[in-house]
């Protein structure tokens, strides 16, 4: 079988399944497993494929029909101009979340020295992108999951970073390691009783962990701001990923903690998602 023949069968199963994009999903399984990119898939269509890489592409597209995420099949996500590996300890990078970054590299240019923290830093990927781009910037990354800070550590050496970076293992209220001028985090806001509400691929495949903000969708976000009004500078800013419906509560947790508001981002679907903050 070639590969134009591959791509098109596994499309086939995965609209039997009513997924959104089965041609995307099946150019995107394929490519990982022959380890070429999508450019070269649609150059040689007509190339054949050997009966193990057939296979291995079958049993991917099976997987995929019951919904498990692409991401988790190919173990990598593109962010911000970069690949990360990602598995089911970790969160799938999603294009929102760019915009922390996008307002982060607009408020500091390359000439700053800035120590970050990330709370909950998952993957790796918000902090690691950050790094990317800052040359003198130096980062420190925590997560209560150990299998997370494995995967972001993995993830730093992926991308030549980790002499400018450090994780560690740690629920927030057990950090106590040095002072930051920023301090980043998109922490589980979903309030526990929706979480049944999400898509299949997001409840069934990640970790609840990154999703679960308890009964109000508040719990892990109060912890984020108590601790950071503790651990950051005096004029060091605080930025936030939220959920689209949290703005006006967040703002109030903020203020009550001596942060100033600058400014309410939205997302590309024009929901409010992101809050950067000073302390004072």
């Amino acid at each position: 079988m070639n590969i134009q023949d591959a791509i098109n069968r596994g499309a086939s199963i995965l609209k039997d399944s009513n997924l959104k994009t089965p041609f995307l999903d099946s150019e995107l399984i394929l490519s990982s497993v022959i380890d070429k990119d999508r450019k070269y898939i649609l150059l040689n269509l007509k190339e054949n494929l050997n009966k193990s890489k057939l296979k291995y592409f079958n049993e991917l597209v099976c997987r995929r029909k019951k919904g498990e995420p692409v991401a988790y099949l190919t173990n990598f996500k593109e962010f911000w101009r970069q690949k990360y590996f990602v598995n089911k300890h970790v969160l799938i990078p999603r294009p929102d979340t760019e915009v922390l970054i996008a307002e982060t590299l607009k408020i500091y240019d390359c000439r700053k020295k800035l120590k970050i923290l990330d709370i909950g830093t998952g993957s790796g990927c918000l902090l690691l992108s950050i790094l990317k781009e800052r040359k003198n910037f130096l980062g420190t990354g925590i997560d209560i999951s150990k299998n997370a800070i494995n995967v972001a550590s993995f993830n730093a050496k992926l991308q030549h970073l980790n002499n400018r970076v450090k994780f560690y293992n740690s629920d927030i209220d057990k950090f106590f390691l040095g002072k930051y001028d920023l301090i980043l985090s998109n922490p589980p806001y979903i309030k526990k009783f929706d979480l049944k509400y999400l898509d299949k691929g997001i409840t069934h495949f990640e970790p609840r962990l990154a999703l679960d903000g308890g009964c109000d969708g508040f719990s892990k976000i109060t912890k984020v701001i108590d601790k950071s009004s503790y651990l950051i500078k005096k004029n060091g800013k605080l930025i936030l990923e939220i959920g689209c419906y949290q703005r006006n509560e967040i703002v109030k947790k903020l203020k009550n903690k001596k942060f100033y508001i600058n400014k309410i981002i939205k997302d590309y679907g024009k929901n409010d998602r992101c809050i950067i903050s000073t302390k004072i």
